[in-house]
């Protein structure tokens, strides 16, 4: 029998209650033990996978350096499923582009480049419908909230798998024919430009549980 998971949310900054009530929404039907809000290198080293939420990347790292925690964070992302969303997406990657004055800390592991704040300010966040086969061929379109959201400009790893790309022209400054990538999948990682914990729908949430259990 597949072991029940140990899930771990970042509780340092930003939106980690949600992603623990979307977690707990599917004990009943996942194979979920317990879900834990992670502060410390001792709750880190008691989870199975992480996600890493969205927030304000630079204050998540500033802090995650100030408890001690960020060389373990960069050891736990190198190996065990990892989830980043928005600000999350932002720390997972290998590069980052209109990042703060200063630069950005970064855990190094999603082999992909990100543009910071891609679609505007806060007054620009938007939501879309949009078909996610990701999520399984009988889905009926995902309602994706993007709010200061990054985007994916660059994939940098031919093994970076892409999932969801918005249509041509949503938080583009060229024209393109393709979209912009705002999710994607790289060996025990998922990374998500969106904010899938401000819905009511946990199929993300489900996907990777499942990502999880089967890595």
């Amino acid at each position: 029998m597949t072991k029940a998971l140990r899930i771990g949310v970042l509780a340092l900054q930003g939106a980690f209650n949600e992603h623990v009530h979307a977690l707990n929404s599917l004990r009943n039907t996942e194979n979920i033990e317990k879900v834990i809000e992670v502060r410390t290198k001792t709750e880190l080293d008691d989870i199975d996978a992480l996600i890493i939420p969205g927030g304000e990347s630079t204050a998540i790292a500033l802090i995650a350096e100030r408890c001690g925690i960020l060389e373990s964070l960069q050891d736990f992302v190198q190996h065990k499923p990892t989830w980043g969303t928005c600000a999350g997406l932002i720390l997972l990657a290998k590069n980052a582009i209109h990042t703060k004055k200063g630069g950005q800390r970064l855990l190094d592991a999603l082999p992909v480049t990100v543009s910071r704040n891609q679609f505007g300010r806060q007054v620009d966040s938007f939501t879309i419908k949009l078909d996610s086969p990701c999520l399984g061929a009988e889905s009926v379109p995902f309602e994706y909230v993007f709010i200061r959201a990054p985007a994916i400009v660059s994939i940098d790893d031919p093994e970076v798998e892409p999932l969801v790309r918005l249509p041509p022209g949503h938080g583009q400054t060229e024209a393109s024919e393709s979209g912009l990538l705002v999710a994607v999948k790289y060996r025990n990682i998922l990374g998500t430009s969106f904010h899938p914990e401000l819905t009511s729908d946990n199929r993300w949430h489900r996907y990777f549980v499942r990502m999880a259990l089967s890595g």
